[in-house]
């Protein structure tokens, strides 16, 4: 078992002569288990997506140092962490595999066929919303184009915004609260949040007529890591709070404790909502409209995948308006 490197350091450099010598298509091999096992956090966690042993991926990754002449990665029981070299090969492989794709786009363009991959990454608890239309496009994708792979990751905001930025996601399907210079964005549809608080919060059992701004703004409201929901409605002036929660269910966590008010989508909410365990507080004028858009990296080209399936995500809004 090997012991753990420094994130930051390498061992010394294993002797080859890559230089003069071409990548071949078992390099290429090598290179796909590679970026799997980065993708997948390590060994192990790679062995459902490549469907091979423990054993068999070691030796794949210990092949690809020797070929390389680097040592790309520690592994033991302190975890997996890639050396310098390997972030360095690990982004390499990001560019190399874009560029195979573009090369393999044009060329399935010329013949009018669709194949390679779309990785696409969406944000976490989306599912019950019924304005999403990534089910429907998904499925319009593998009737219209059956040969390409399509890798789905439901994830965090931050983590899909890096995802795009580095090349691992060919594009994020994501709330924007505020748009940055990294992105292109391609606007979908609309989220609307509401305010609540759940059957144990003070504010559950009272009249609508008690339900005035001020008694609501007393509330201790939860902030929102990645967002600021109580600057879009105004007459609100909520005290400083010192709950934070990164996700929705961390922010539903929350207010079912009975000590928190917080904003949640309303598509979520239905089942607490039945339940009686969680109540929207004055819905009709309380609410955040939060644009959904898929996005690329600033400049990217949309290959021929890309826009299929930005075309098929548009398609119900479209036929909505006709």
């Amino acid at each position: 078992m090997e012991s753990q490197l420094s994130k930051s350091g390498n061992t010394s450099p294993i002797k080859s002569d890559i230089n003069q010598q071409n990548i071949g298509v078992a390099d290429l091999k090598l290179l796909r288990v590679f970026k799997t096992v980065v993708e997948a956090g390590g060994f192990t966690a790679a062995c459902n997506e490549l469907n091979i042993g423990l054993a068999a991926i070691s030796k794949q990754i210990s092949d690809l140092e020797v070929r390389f002449g680097m040592k790309l990665c520690t592994r033991g029981r302190e975890g997996f962490y890639l050396t310098e070299h390997g972030k360095v090969a690990y982004q390499a492989c990001l560019d190399l595999f874009s560029s195979i794709n573009q090369f393999r786009d044009k060329l399935n363009h010329a013949r009018h066929e669709l194949s390679g991959e779309l990785n696409i990454g969406i944000i976490d608890n989306t599912i019950t919303d019924e304005k999403s239309p990534v089910i429907s496009a998904l499925s319009e994708i593998n009737r219209l184009a059956p040969k390409v792979s399509v890798r789905l990751h439901a994830t965090q905001l931050d983590e899909i915004e890096r995802g795009v930025i580095d090349g691992r996601f060919t594009c994020g399907i994501i709330p924007v609260y505020q748009e940055k210079m990294d992105f292109d964005y391609f606007f979908l549809y609309e989220e609307i949040s509401n305010l609540c608080c759940s059957s144990q919060h003070e504010l559950f059992s009272l009249p609508l007529e008690s339900l005035t701004n001020e008694r609501i703004a007393g509330a201790c409201l939860i902030n929102h890591f990645y967002t600021n929901h109580s600057h879009k409605n105004p007459s609100l002036h909520f005290s400083p709070s010192n709950a934070v929660a990164v996700q929705v269910e961390a922010v539903t966590m929350l207010i079912l404790t009975g000590n928190y008010v917080g904003f949640l989508p309303q598509h979520y909410i239905g089942r607490y909502v039945n339940e009686g365990k969680i109540k929207a507080l004055r819905p009709d004028t309380i609410r955040v409209h939060t644009p959904f858009n898929l996005v690329v990296k600033r400049g990217a080209a949309l290959n021929s995948v890309v826009n299929l399936f930005l075309d098929a995500l548009r398609a119900p809004a479209a036929a909505a308006k006709s």
